[in-house]
């Protein structure tokens, strides 16, 4: 997460140009969803936060998944194989799982903190 957040500011032409037309602010977008990843990518290493981040994360990338479906309809934004193209689907799947795996409640802070 904070790699790719970062990477949102080091590069953020390559995020313009994944932009679905029909979002509005496409650099703004981009620098508030890498500002997130950053952001929910340190937060998930502070326990007593981590669980509230893993949501935010979970939330992020459902809010990013319309971006991978326009570059995989429209394959010419970014050259490169078919395959590689219809892998990041399910992949976004499984970044959310591992996000998920974040939510349950951590054994080191139970009785610490309310458990929602």
């Amino acid at each position: 997460m904070l790699g790719a957040g970062a990477m949102h500011f080091v590069n953020p032409e390559f995020y313009l140009k994944i932009m679905p037309s029909y979002l509005p602010w496409h650099r703004e977008l981009v620098s508030l969803s890498g500002l997130l990843e950053i952001s929910l990518g340190v937060s998930l290493c502070i326990l007593r936060i981590s669980r509230q981040a893993a949501w935010g994360i979970i939330a992020l990338l459902i809010a990013v998944f319309p971006a991978n479906i326009h570059v995989f309809l429209h394959q010419e934004i970014l050259p490169a194989p078919y395959w590689l193209h219809l892998l990041r689907l399910p992949l976004q799947f499984l970044f959310i799982l591992w996000a998920w795996s974040h939510t349950k409640a951590n054994p080191r802070l139970v009785g610490t903190e309310s458990q929602t």
